[in-house]
């Protein structure tokens, strides 16, 4: 089942469906693991990335399904969070290194590479009963989708386009919300928020393509260039973070100095970039666009067409 909702069907049973889908899609990433364990973990960690999305999407219509189900699937990502994280670190410091300008930093990032792959080896090393947290996380999928009987939305003409079109709206006034904030003060937490709103309207984009292909997939395209730019800035911050928890794994203070030096040219570079293609992004109202997702869910109701070309 693809990500994606057909307009001019029922609402609550598409919603179903594609979480179903994006459930099972979890369970078997995690049980075949074509690519090992590892990135196992990482495809079901951004399955329910999406799940906690599409379930926002709808959430003003199913406040209490969507709280408990948020729940469940932050606590499965956490129960699968330690390795991989470990590893984004060392995917960071990789990305880094075709950004070194001298010598001297490129080796820097080659030596710090070396040690977070050991730092991960050693948290791989404690997680003791990882396939016991993934037979669990597997458990809670399948709650998961049963508990998806329990999902009620709006069925009356015209409620379901408002809702997703309420959800769309609350989405883009975050994302733009965010952006404010990193105009202004600029810290990371801002930076994160504008990340979190750009991943939320690049699904979102995806779930509704249906309903205009064209339009919705050079939005998407956009909004996935700026989540990839802020992907790279939020790992830089986890990367300054664990320097300031951890420093003595990074060896001498010239080695630190190296370090902390391209991280902070580079991440000022990504927050430019990604300063620059946000305000192209988000530059409609969100209120027109609410309106426009409205009226192009009610036009194919009413057309009852499916939304395939």
């Amino acid at each position: 089942m693809p990500y994606r909702i057909e307009p001019g069907r029922d609402l609550a049973n598409e919603v179903r469906a594609v979480a179903t889908g994006q459930f099972e899609d979890a369970i078997e990433a995690l049980e075949k693991r074509p690519e090992g364990l590892h990135e196992a973990i990482h495809e079901a960690r951004k399955k329910f990335k999406r799940l906690r999305n599409l379930y926002r999407l709808i959430g003003s219509s199913a406040k209490t399904f969507r709280r408990s189900e948020n729940q469940r699937l932050r606590d499965c990502a956490r129960t699968l969070s330690r390795v991989r994280d470990a590893t984004a670190l060392i995917e960071t410091v990789a990305h880094l290194s075709a950004h070194a300008i001298t010598d001297d930093e490129a080796q820097t990032l080659a030596t710090v590479r070396e040690v977070l792959e050991r730092r991960r080896d050693e948290i791989a090393a404690t997680e003791t009963d990882l396939e016991g947290k993934v037979a669990a996380v597997i458990a809670e999928c399948r709650k998961g989708i049963d508990t998806l009987g329990k999902l009620k939305l709006p069925s009356k003409q015209g409620h379901g386009g408002q809702l997703l079109a309420k959800g769309w709206r609350q989405g883009l006034e975050r994302a733009r919300e965010a952006l404010e904030a990193c105009k202004g003060d600029g810290h990371g937490e801002a930076y994160h928020d504008l990340r979190k709103a750009a991943q939320a309207y690049w699904m979102n984009l995806s779930l509704m393509q249906p309903l205009w292909p064209s339009a919705f997939a050079a939005k998407r395209d956009a909004a996935k260039r700026l989540v990839d730019l802020l992907g790279h800035e939020h790992d830089l911050t986890i990367l300054a973070g664990l320097f300031d928890e951890e420093a003595e794994i990074f060896g001498d203070g010239q080695g630190q100095s190296f370090l902390l030096a391209i991280i902070i040219r580079h991440q000022q570079e990504l927050r430019r970039q990604a300063l620059t293609l946000a305000g192209k992004v988000f530059a409609d109202h969100p209120r027109r666009e609410a309106q426009i997702i409205a009226c192009l869910w009610a036009e194919a109701k009413a057309a009852g067409r499916d939304g395939r070309n």
